[in-house]
C-alpha cells in the first residue's frame, strides 16, 4: 500500500520535493500529468516567484506572488485574473525552484522563464481575453483535422 507523504513536513525539515501540480490554475506554465515542479523551503519572498502555500483550514495551492504589501501577500494563478489575498507569510510552505517538463529541468533563473514570468504577470488584467482567443484558435485548428 502506498503511503501518502507529508510534503509540508519534508519542507519544514529543509528537504526539496518534486510534485505534479493538479488543476489548470497555473496553465500554460504547468499541464497536469505532464509537468512536475521542484519545491524547496522558502528562502526569500519576491514578487513574480511561485510559492506553495496553505489556505487557512484548507488545501495546498501553488500560485505566483503578484503583490507584497504591509497587509500581506497576494497570489494569482497563471490561468487566472482574480487575486487571492492577503495571505500571511506563515502560510507559505515552499517556493518553486524548477520545472521538469518531458524529462528536461528548467530553473526559475532561466532567462526565458524570467521573461515569461514578468510578461505574464503584467498581462494579468488581459488574461481572460487572451485565454478566449487561444481557445478559439485551438477550436479552429481542431476542426481542420
Amino acid at each position: 500500500m502506498e503511503q501518502k507523504k507529508d510534503v509540508e513536513k519534508f519542507l519544514r525539515d529543509g528537504k526539496v520535493i518534486q510534485i505534479y501540480p493538479q488543476g489548470y490554475s497555473m496553465y500554460p506554465l504547468f499541464v497536469p500529468g505532464r509537468d512536475m515542479v521542484v519545491i524547496a523551503p522558502v528562502k526569500k519572498i519576491r514578487v513574480g516567484e511561485v510559492y506553495l502555500y496553505r489556505r487557512d483550514e484548507s488545501i495546498l495551492v501553488l500560485h505566483r506572488l503578484c503583490k507584497k504589501t504591509k497587509d500581506g501577500l497576494f497570489f494569482v494563478g497563471d490561468n487566472q485574473s482574480e487575486v487571492e489575498g492577503p495571505l500571511r507569510v506563515d502560510q507559505l510552505r515552499g517556493q518553486m525552484v524548477s520545472v521538469i517538463r518531458k524529462g528536461h529541468r528548467f530553473s526559475v533563473k532561466n532567462p526565458v522563464y524570467l521573461l515569461y514570468s514578468c510578461i505574464w504577470l503584467w498581462l494579468r488584467p488581459f488574461r481572460p481575453a487572451i485565454s478566449g482567443f487561444i481557445h478559439r484558435i485551438k477550436v479552429i485548428f481542431r476542426g481542420r483535422d
